[in-house]
């Protein structure tokens, strides 16, 4: 594959694309929807090809799994992004200057959008649901892990798009290789916008790699305060569905913060933990609290490293703090401003945790894994960004589109 040639394919593309009108578009989004359970023996035969080269002990093996239930999952999700109003030709701004000039801010597409990728063949589907629903044609760059499943998916949308009249280069798949990122990270005039989605070193290096303009989505190191006011059932749930209901994902939790005046009612928080057998680093009175109430084979002693690290696993981190602003300042110095929680039924720390958490998306009483386009109403995302120019939090069509002034005149001229 040429990779401008094919960037070049792209960008015309993309242009077709940002004419197109709305009711087509949601037509070849359901169509999609319906292919992919059509076609999910296929999918998930070329799923299994990419499974087969991983180790199940991998925790990357969650991400690139697919099942029938996740691709119904991943189906009502596009559906969802076609039943969306439109982010295209919003008025932002309107105002009329003493000279007589209308002007207008509007919505209007990006152009073309590359994302990198690593083991996560749903964000084929997410990539370019919320692509083409905003405009922008899309570039797709995933990892080795999951060629076959990228290849397969890729198929499919190429053969709806084919069968609707529109042309299949709005979305292209790039071939796994170093080369390919390279080029793609460096396709001034050809891509408007690279958002990389995956570890901290893929991230970082795109970051210093790319001359076109970069959202990162951070690495997800998440924290959960559990507060003097704390309600301790309430808690438990918590902790236990943010740490173990998908500990591959960005929004698990990494670190429990434990006022230390509820250091007794921390095996009853813990507790549930035991079920999917998390191993937990306490600190020592955490450690002490624990020991007796928790299996021996895993409690361990936390060290430095415990804390600021983005497990991916059954592992998590516990740390004993004197009051929130120690947990505050914890947070200050480990988060990577993704997701934070607060658990307590006081209302004044609820609001001042609020205030002080620099964070994308901050919690009172309810788990991190909430944070996802999804679970927020956007239908589906293309990442959560951990910056703040532009976008911040899930990415859904909104956040994907920019915006033009328009001006209208009755031949006033400038002195």
């Amino acid at each position: 594959m040429d990779i401008i040639e094919t960037l070049k394919a792209v960008r015309q593309a993309s242009r077709k694309l940002a004419l197109a009108d709305e009711r087509l578009i949601d037509e070849v989004l359901l169509a999609v929807a319906d292919a992919a359970i059509a076609h999910s023996d296929e999918i998930l035969a070329a799923n299994a090809k990419d499974l087969q080269r991983m180790d199940p002990a991998n925790p990357k093996y969650d991400r690139l799994k697919l099942t029938a239930a996740r691709l119904e999952g991943i189906a009502s999700d596009t559906r969802n992004v076609a039943a969306l109003p439109s982010p295209l030709g919003r008025i932002l701004e309107e105002t009329v200057r003493p000279n007589g000039l209308k002007l207008k801010k509007v919505s209007v597409p990006f152009g073309v959008i590359g994302v990198i990728y690593e083991a996560r063949p749903n964000v084929s589907f997410d990539v370019f649901s919320l692509c083409i629903k905003s405009g922008s044609a899309c570039v797709l760059k995933g990892g080795s892990d999951a060629d076959a499943s990228n290849r397969a998916i890729v198929k499919i949308i190429h053969e709806v798009l084919e069968r609707y009249g529109m042309d299949p280069h709005i979305v292209e798949l790039l071939p796994p290789g170093h080369d390919a990122t390279t080029g793609l990270l460096h396709a001034e005039g050809l891509v408007d916008l690279v958002i990389p989605r995956g570890s901290s070193r893929l991230i970082e290096y795109v970051r210093k790699e790319a001359t076109i303009p970069v959202i990162e989505t951070g690495a997800g190191i998440c924290h959960t305060y559990f507060d003097l006011d704390g309600d301790v059932e309430k808690g438990a749930a918590i902790i236990n569905n943010a740490k173990t209901r998908r500990v591959s994902v960005c929004n698990a939790l990494d670190c429990l913060l434990v006022h230390s005046g509820r250091l007794d009612d921390l095996p009853r928080l813990c507790a549930p933990l035991k079920d999917s057998r998390v191993l937990i680093y306490a600190d020592e009175p955490a450690y002490e609290a624990l020991e007796g109430h928790y299996p021996d084979e895993l409690l361990c002693h936390a060290t430095p490293d415990s804390y600021g690290t983005e497990f991916l696993d059954y592992k998590m981190a516990v740390r004993t703090v004197r009051d929130i602003d120690e947990a505050l300042s914890h947070i200050y110095t480990y988060s990577s401003k993704h997701s934070e929680c607060i658990v307590t039924e006081n209302k004044e720390a609820a609001a001042y945790f609020s205030r002080a958490v620099d964070a994308a998306c901050v919690y009172t009483n309810a788990p991190t894994s909430f944070t996802d386009g999804a679970q927020f109403g956007l239908g589906a995302e293309i990442g959560i960004s951990t910056q703040k120019l532009h976008p911040r939090g899930p990415m859904g069509l909104r956040e994907i589109t920019t915006y033009k002034w328009l001006i209208e005149g009755n031949g006033q001229i400038r002195k």
